[in-house]
């Protein structure tokens, strides 16, 4: 229902128009209450001369009585407004009309009864509110009209705003930049959400700070679900040609002169399994170029090169360990940048493949890397460091009073390289490395009669803490023949270590080609050569890698080796951005028995270790610009020693954040 505010001009104006348009008299000879409420006071004592008006609306006889308009002098023009712009109009509101016009209207509807004088006075008050709002509009309008009329062409027009529009403005500016910085940062400002009056909407409320330490953390991490099948192809030896090294050090020693197979490595039936890795770790800037870093991962074991946790163990819990914990130093010495990094941290160390080093290896101790820069297409870097493999258990042996020296090993390691800039659309990288695996070659004991496999030899704790397969083995135990052990015919306990000293030279290549972009080919290579090597002293106590045996008997001819490579083209998108973004890979390696230590290499081709080569196919997809899928086959053959091959099929899915 319409309210009388709204019935009322509309019903003054229905009864008025009839009498304006037929010429009734417009005015009484008596004036009403509403004109003496509403008639302007004037002070002519106060008020100041003006200039004579040439037309006006109304006028008043000497009688008191008010007359109808005089007609303007038709020799004066009429002043003309000022223009008012085309845009101002079409955006404003209908003009107004004008009071006095409106109080009249009033005035005539009180004379004829049609309204009471209360109502008048409402719709008087209701019309002087509407004139000043129109007066208003036409005086910005003059305002605009006058400051146009003055614009050159180089003059910016500004259209006002209403404020609640500015508002919305405000509210969604705000918004979009609290999101942006929200997406970026992984932690600045700690949010809450509130539950709308609706119960339906839920609305985020007002930002408050995040704590001082909580800014500097960034936290980070991945999941890896894998389906691998390995498959042997026919013609493996398995007349027990294969010792796992690895389950006999770390277990009681081996009695070589027994009737039982040693330990035995898996030759000739397929398997398949469901594995997962999960790693998760968070970095703390502590200010001043330093930070602390942990992260912990899972897996079977303390292996250091794989993290792959085997589904199947009865819904059994899993394990997590300590994967890295570190403390770094990122600056500068002089005008070139440096890193300084103690702890369990990433290799340090340039690489191309996981020829040399397994992805997963972390490394304990001490590095510094330095990375001048030469020129704007030439940059280096160099980095060197100090990392223990092993240390001697403090009361080795554990049933002997008398304690044997210690056997601790380190890995002492230097790297320099090139940064080029080749062309507009060539970059290359390289790098020439020295490692040198001190104290990890095997020496015999001092003679001994071990009465049980409890005894412990003088040179036990040099036999590797870990293994996979390839390298050369030596026995360490020198067990003297004596009639408590049949002269040599039982009680044989024995242990094993590395046969060869390891001192390894590694080149490592890298270019990438942008011709295609955003695709890359990218071309990989490493080569790797233990120059501590010598076949003289290895060939005669060798255990291991040996060719067949001759007709006449006795041990087959050694056929280990010093020498590695490994040579991989890879053609995509180098890092994934989106859905559909994908990379393919073939790779070709090579390595020898003794051209690296098995204990670091890649866990997964030819189920890991050295004296191995073949061919990887890979390809991989991104379902997301953090989630992506991989397939890869591996087909492996041993190098020296009995022939044995295997096809490993992995099927990967990868996400991070």
């Amino acid at each position: 229902m319409r309210s009388l505010s709204q019935v009322l001009p509309l019903a003054a104006f229905a009864f008025a128009f009839p009498a304006l348009l037929f010429g009734q008299d417009s005015s009484s000879s008596v004036p009403t209450a509403v004109e003496a409420a509403t008639a302007p006071v004037v002070d002519n004592a106060a008020t100041p001369a003006s200039p004579p008006v040439v037309s006006t609306n109304e006028t008043t006889s000497e009688s008191g009585e008010t007359a109808a308009a005089a007609l303007p002098d038709p020799l004066v023009a009429p002043l003309e407004e000022p223009p008012v712009p085309v845009d101002l109009i079409a955006g404003g509101e209908a003009p107004t009309p004008t009071e006095s016009v409106v109080v009249n209207l009033i005035n005539r509807l009180v004379e004829r009864g049609v309204l009471t004088e209360g109502d008048a006075a409402e719709l008087v008050s209701q019309a002087q509110r509407d004139a000043a709002i129109a007066s208003q509009n036409a005086s910005v309008a003059a305002l605009v009209a006058a400051d146009a009329a003055m614009a050159s062409e180089e003059d910016i027009v500004v259209t006002h705003i209403p404020e609640p529009v500015k508002d919305r403005l405000r509210e969604e500016i705000r918004d979009e930049i609290r999101d942006e910085i929200l997406a970026e940062l992984p932690v600045m400002e700690d949010t809450h959400f509130e539950l709308a009056e609706s119960g339906k909407e839920a609305v985020m409320g007002d930002l408050e700070p995040a704590p001082s330490w909580q800014k500097n953390l960034r936290f980070f991490g991945d999941l890896r679900l894998r389906y691998d099948s390995t498959r042997f192809p026919e013609g493996n030896d398995n007349t027990g040609s294969f010792p796992d090294f690895n389950r006999i050090n770390t277990g009681s020693p081996f009695d070589v002169a027994g009737f039982e197979f040693s330990p035995q490595l898996n030759v000739d039936e397929d398997r398949r399994r469901f594995r997962m890795r999960a790693r998760a770790g968070v970095h703390a800037d502590l200010g001043e170029g330093f930070m602390i870093g942990f992260r912990g991962a899972t897996g079977n074991d303390h292996s250091p090169v794989s993290t792959n946790q085997t589904y199947g163990g009865n819904f059994g819990k899993y394990d997590l360990w300590i994967d890295q914990a570190f403390l770094r130093w990122d600056g500068a010495i002089g005008s070139t940048a440096a890193s300084v990094s103690a702890g369990r941290f990433e290799n340090p160390f340039f690489r191309t493949t996981n020829l040399m080093w397994d992805n997963d290896v972390m490394f304990d101790g001490l590095s510094v890397t330095v990375t001048p820069e030469f020129s704007d297409r030439v940059g280096g870097f160099f980095t060197a460091g100090a990392f223990p493999i092993y240390n001697s258990s403090f009361n080795f042996p554990n049933n002997d009073p008398d304690k044997f020296e210690s056997a601790d090993r380190y890995l002492y390691g230097a790297q320099g390289g090139v940064d080029l800039v080749m062309g507009r659309h060539v970059e290359g990288k390289f790098a020439l490395g020295y490692h040198d695996f001190d104290n990890v070659q095997a020496r015999l004991s001092d003679p001994y009669v071990p009465l049980t496999s409890n005894d412990a030899g003088s040179t036990d704790e040099l036999r590797p803490p870990f293994a996979q397969k390839g390298n050369t083995y030596t026995p360490l135990r020198n067990i003297t023949p004596d009639p408590l052990n049949g002269f040599g015919t039982s009680n044989q306990y024995q242990y094993f270590g590395l046969a060869s000293d390891f001192e390894i030279l590694s080149y490592n290549g890298r270019v990438d080609l942008n011709f295609w972009e955003p695709y890359q080919i990218s071309l990989l290579g490493e080569y790797a050569m233990n120059v501590g090597y010598e076949e003289s002293e290895i060939a005669p106590v060798a255990v291991n890698n040996r060719g067949p045996v001759p007709t006449g008997g006795g041990p087959g001819q050694f056929e280990g080796g010093n020498t590695a490579w490994n040579f991989e083209v890879q053609f995509g998108k180098p890092v994934f951005e989106k859905r559909g973004d994908w990379h393919a890979s073939l790779a070709y390696r090579f390595v020898e028995s003794d051209a690296l230590l098995d204990a670091f290499t890649d866990s997964d081709f030819g189920l890991g270790g050295t004296n191995i080569e073949g061919f990887t196919i890979g390809a991989s997809m991104a379902l997301h610009p953090r989630i992506n899928m991989e397939l890869r086959w591996m087909g492996a053959n041993e190098i020296a020693g009995p022939p044995l091959k295997s096809d490993i099929i992995m099927l990967d899915l990868n996400a991070k954040f």
